[in-house]
């Protein structure tokens, strides 16, 4: 489809009329002239305005998860504005790898692709245009035309699909959780945008269809969704972030409530609900992210590590060791398959890495078979298909990692030189050179650029002149140009990187060195086997760029891990042993810290992410979907909070944070067709919260939907007359949340709302000498928290909890399944 077509889709569509974003990608004017369609799949809730004629199925589960990536689609554009360009590139990637996955008859891709053939094809162009022509390429014009066009199509299906008043619902939906981009925004700094943002969302509200409907539906919702919104442009001109935030939450709480009132059928707000909260999922992850690189650098960081791995099998081949080159080829093939970077690989590029896995696989058979011809094909193939790879994943941060590719051949071909084999060495600095000068990864342009002087120091001193010297055997000469490169290469990376995409290059240098050392230890060469991996632990000590002190700061059990077994190396390589084993051990530590390094850069805005994981929390638990999913499937019911839960614990704990945003996309998905009575047709094989306890839908263990928790001692019926104080057990807070008393007083924490509660005491927060409290009366937090897994210390609907306090002192206490919400409280007792 040539830019012409692009223009005339744009056109047809709802343009952009300020500089901000979008939140709804169709006019009300075009949408009305779709007619209504009832789904015929029959499912959970029917339309009482049609006397239950009228039901909704699977097709509104789909239509709903197509919302979610809408919102995302945005979410990308919302990063490009804010400068994020990269950032939003990643975004727009993933979810085209998320929709391409969705495979099955009622996934989100063969659903549009069978709904409207034109929209799939304008949805996946427009989707990868998005990336490339417009983020990638900087040109934020044509990002909002792709990104209009993209969520136009998807728009368009829904209505198609589902049809005009159950469209509106999610166009509603849409509008108000793309507000919360303002917060995102915000919270990174970026007012500007944030306003330009609403801005943009109240003019497309004006024109679309949904105005009217609101209007007319719900007087109420309506007035609060516009007077929210204008707040939220109010607080981004004052630079106030909390009061964005807590605007843009007015916002979506009234596009919410409008969406029920629009609603012919409740299941089907509900439903559109469950994506938003997959939607705010996927903000959290975006702004976890931002001021830092994104967890694909790491997976690209992996990659490089991998291509120098591949070389040294080549090294090893042809120094006579084909036997241990094979293992270690096999070894590549066999962590690569089980390691993070495989999906990102797969999904940033496929055929990078389908070309990746058959060379490793061509790489063994020929290094197994003592085929030297294939064995250079082999290398070669991998390498050019790792090439594409890492840019796809690192995007504009590839050049630091090619810094770190030439500094660890450049250290082979010393190690060559040293055995004696300069003609080789040569080649392989010959070698780097032409690639070098052909720009791979933009390498050559973005050295020039970054430093004229760095520049000429690097290609014209020193890499030419050890090209000469290795020619020429001069040892002194090799020696010196051989330190320039080195350093030339570590000044560029600490002058054009940051201190984690520095960090990302530099795990993947000395990763590269623990397997050289290898390598000479597997060629006889014992003692330049250790003097490389005590060279390594120097340069890691000496700061290798802000590495030391950044891993230190992000993980200190990685940061002792990789100084542990890096010295592990270097003892094997003394004893004589085989230091092989010990480098992949040393390889394990090293990836974990790039993933660590990168995972941590973001900041202060982990914490605005973590926050904002907990408002979806707190929105969950106060929902009308939370009853509606609770009593449509139990299983729906925990695994959706269950993956929410660990959610925020990878965030605020560290851990594989994509990973964990997935599942809890996959868990809304799965809430939402359970919503439907659809769960059979789930496009995704998830393990199932108490998937033991009973049929899906059947609402939970008993089957009958009531709780099977219990209490225990001092859980009484009601609130006793001679009770001091009391606490609300409000939905996911204690009402008061710091409560003053006196010694011998009584304190009375009483059901208010919400799911069962807890009141625990924090064993390391309670007075010294105090005895242990908490519902359930158990004698440890630890027996407390092990409790409640069993069932046990539950504060339920009309009940409380009574506790009477003797030592002075403050004691601190939680909600334990709502502690990841910021159910936490303190009593004061003097």
């Amino acid at each position: 489809m040539d830019h012409t077509r692009r223009k005339v889709l744009a056109a047809s569509a709802s343009v952009f009329a300020t500089a901000g974003l979008a939140g709804c990608g169709t006019s009300g004017n075009e949408a009305t002239n779709t007619p209504d369609r009832t789904p015929e799949t029959a499912g959970s809730g029917e339309d009482p305005s049609s006397g239950g004629s009228a039901v909704v199925g699977v097709e509104t589960a789909v239509a709903a998860e197509w919302n979610a990536m809408r919102a995302r689609v945005w979410d990308a554009l919302s990063l490009g504005l804010a400068g994020e360009t990269g950032a939003g590139a990643t975004v727009a990637r993933q979810v085209f790898a998320r929709f391409e996955q969705a495979s099955g008859e009622y996934g989100a891709h063969e659903t549009l692709e069978s709904t409207s053939e034109s929209a799939y094809e304008e949805f996946e162009e427009a989707l990868g245009e998005l990336r490339t022509a417009g983020l990638e390429a900087g040109d934020l014009e044509r990002a909002r035309e792709e990104a209009d066009i993209a969520s136009t199509q998807l728009a368009n299906a829904q209505r198609e699909l589902v049809g005009e008043a159950a469209a509106r619902v999610f166009d509603l939906q849409l509008l108000g959780v793309t507000v919360e981009n303002a917060a995102t925004l915000a919270a990174a700094g970026h007012f500007e945008g944030a306003g330009a943002t609403a801005e943009a969302v109240l003019e497309r509200f004006e024109e679309a269809g949904v105005h009217d409907a609101l209007e007319s539906a719900d007087a109420e919702a309506y007035e609060a969704f516009e007077g929210a919104v204008r707040d939220v442009v109010t607080a981004a001109d004052s630079e106030d972030a909390e009061s964005v935030r807590a605007a843009a939450s007015e916002t979506y709480a009234a596009a919410v409530d409008g969406s029920y009132s629009l609603a012919s059928a409740e299941v089907t707000a509900g439903t559109g609900q469950m994506a938003t909260m997959q939607s705010r999922g996927w903000d959290a992850a975006a702004l976890a992210g931002m001021g830092g690189p994104s967890e694909d650098y790491a997976h690209a960081a992996a990659l490089t590590l991998y291509r120098a791995r591949t070389h040294d099998c080549h090294w090893l081949a042809t120094r006579g060791e084909a036997e241990r080159a094979a293992t270690m080829a096999s070894d590549i093939f066999a962590h690569f398959e089980g390691a993070r970077a495989h999906e990102a690989l797969e999904e940033a590029d496929a055929e990078a890495y389908e070309g990746f896995e058959a060379g490793l696989s061509a790489l063994q058979s020929a290094l197994e078979n003592g085929n030297t011809s294939g064995v250079d094909e082999a290398v070669t193939t991998v390498d050019e298909h790792l090439v594409v790879g890492i840019e796809a994943l690192a995007g504009s941060n590839a050049p630091l990692l090619e810094a770190a590719f030439f500094r660890s051949r450049f250290a082979d071909a010393r190690e060559l030189s040293r055995l004696g084999h300069d003609d080789v060495a040569a080649t392989v600095a010959q070698g780097l050179f032409e690639r070098f000068e052909a720009n791979e990864f933009d390498f050559h342009e973005t050295v020039e650029s970054t430093s004229e002087e760095l520049y000429t120091r690097f290609e014209e001193e020193h890499l030419s002149g050890l090209i000469d010297a290795l020619e020429s055997g001069t040892s002194s000469a090799v020696e010196t140009h051989y330190e320039g490169v080195q350093s030339t290469l570590l000044e560029f990376e600490t002058t054009a990187g940051t201190t984690a995409t520095v960090s990302g290059a530099e795990a993947a240098y000395l990763g590269a060195r623990g397997f050289d050392a290898a390598t000479l230890g597997a060629l006889g060469e014992a003692s330049r086997a250790q003097a490389i991996a005590r060279s390594a632990f120097e340069h890691f000590e000496g700061g290798a760029g802000g590495y030391h002190e950044a891993l230190e700061a992000a993980d200190e059990s990685v940061y002792a891990a990789f100084e542990e077994r890096l010295g592990t190396v270097s003892t094997a390589a003394g004893d004589g042993a085989d230091v092989y084993p010990a480098a992949k051990e040393f390889d394990a530590a090293v990836l974990d810290s790039a993933y660590a390094v990168v995972a941590s850069a973001g900041g202060s805005l982990g914490e605005a992410a973590t926050a904002v994981l907990q408002d979806t929390f707190a929105t969950f638990e106060e929902a009308r979907v939370h009853e509606l999913l609770e009593a449509a499937d139990r299983n729906a019911y925990q695994t959706f909070e269950g993956e929410l839960d660990a959610y925020l614990a990878a965030l605020q704990e560290g851990g594989d944070l994509a990973g964990a945003a997935d599942r809890f996309a996959d868990a809304s998905l799965y809430a939402g067709f359970a919503l439907v009575d659809s769960v059979e047709d789930l496009p995704l094989d998830l393990g199932l919260a108490g998937e033991s306890g009973g049929e899906s839908g059947s609402g939970g263990e008993s089957g009958d939907g009531e709780s099977d928790l219990e209490g225990g001692p001092n859980v009484v019926d009601g609130v006793p007359d001679d009770a001091d104080h009391v606490v609300d057990l409000n939905a996911v807070a204690y009402d008061p949340a710091e409560l003053t008393v006196s010694k011998g007083d009584t304190v009375a924490w009483k059901h208010a709302a919400g799911e069962p509660h807890s009141v625990t005491a924090d064993g390391a927060a309670i007075p010294d000498g105090a005895e242990y409290w908490a519902s359930g009366g158990f004698d440890s937090e630890e027996a407390a928290r092990s409790g409640w897994e069993a069932g046990e210390g539950a504060v339920q609907s009309g009940q409380s909890y009574v506790h009477t306090f003797e030592t002075t002192g403050t004691h601190e206490y939680v909600c334990i399944p709502h502690e990841a919400a910021g159910m936490v409280g303190s009593v004061t007792v003097e």
